[in-house]
């Protein structure tokens, strides 16, 4: 995986605030989808440099067009951030689900190795997050999974693809989850696809929940939601965040509709205390491809030295998706 060394974009390239930017298309490929088209997709990256072992651990998701969706979750391991090799996998199969989303990967104040998985509840059909624990990113195994949310735990429709940072001693996790309609609308509309996002009904809204512990979250509440018009009315779905005290810098994705879905574009905002995120990017996305919908998702951004190492989701000229990074000074 990867054919060559990734570039550093000068530093002259375009910076908001404290975070530099990149350009996308000069970005290397670090895993290419299995197919070619619409569905073929690999990405939605959480990224963790483990520094007992310096070594970069990656966790992604493999997706082919339906009716098989999100059949699987793995992981990587980097001695350089670049040239990644699978180490673990877990497929939809173990979990008895329709499809897998974005898991986050991160080890925890107490050295614990935690994989937020988030996957189609085999219950209800409604996206759900839970927790596997481990002593190393090799040896998670889905039956010690422990749930974190189900929908119903925060009066939602949905509630997947987790984000988790430690400030202090606690944790924070971002999810992105889907609100229930004010109108009635029918169960089956909802979710007989499984998948409440592509709906229509609802909208892709921004939450926080935080934890002591890494395993027990307390929900908080939205700090997100789509505008009312514009290229970001149907999703605002926190990506990353950087932080460079006092200053939150937040990438999130963004899409005008439901026909847009699947195929968001990274827009840029700010908080000062995640309880609370104000785009900066009101016009128009920030990153995005050159090709086909211009789709760039599922941004991760892994402050490492005197860099900040960015992986993303990106749309390939044939609809497909990859997985790309690029290497910015910081």
């Amino acid at each position: 995986m990867g054919a060559a060394k990734a570039k550093v974009i000068p530093e002259t390239n375009k910076q908001i605030g404290f975070v530099p930017l990149f350009r996308p298309e000069e970005g290397e490929t670090i895993v290419k989808p299995e197919g070619e088209g619409e569905g073929y997709w690999v990405g939605a990256p959480s990224v963790a440099f483990d520094t007992q072992a310096e070594a970069f651990y990656l966790s992604y998701r493999v997706r082919r067009p339906r009716p098989e969706r999100g059949v699987e979750t793995r992981i990587a391991c980097s001695q350089d951030g670049v040239h990644f090799d699978d180490v673990w996998s877990l497929h939809k199969s173990e979990l008895n689900s329709d499809s897998i989303e974005r898991c986050a990967l991160k080890r925890g104040l107490d050295g614990v190795w935690r994989l937020y998985i988030s996957y189609v509840d085999p219950a209800d059909s409604r996206w759900r997050t839970d927790v596997i624990e481990s002593d190393s990113p090799t040896t998670f195994a889905a039956k010690d999974r422990r749930k974190v949310f189900v929908a119903a735990d925060i009066n939602a429709e949905g509630v997947k693809d987790p984000i988790v940072y430690t400030l202090g001693h606690r944790y924070y996790m971002i999810l992105s989850y889907a609100p229930t309609p004010k109108a009635e609308v029918d169960g089956e509309r909802m979710h007989g696809t499984a998948d409440i996002y592509n709906t229509g009904v609802t909208k892709s809204h921004t939450g926080l929940a935080v934890s002591s512990d890494g395993v027990h979250f307390d929900w908080q509440g939205d700090i997100m939601s789509p505008t009312e018009e514009g290229w970001d009315s149907y999703a605002a779905r926190v990506s990353t965040i950087v932080y460079n005290p006092p200053v939150f810098t937040v990438f999130y994705d963004g899409s005008q509709d439901v026909s847009e879905n699947y195929e968001e574009r990274t827009g840029l905002a700010i908080s000062k205390d995640l309880r609370e995120v104000k785009s900066l990017t009101p016009d128009g996305p920030i990153l995005v491809s050159p090709h086909n919908t211009g789709s760039l998702r599922y941004l991760d951004a892994l402050p490492f030295a005197d860099k900040i190492h960015y992986y993303y989701e990106y749309v390939r000229a044939d609809g497909s998706h990859e997985l790309r990074l690029n290497v910015v000074n910081r």
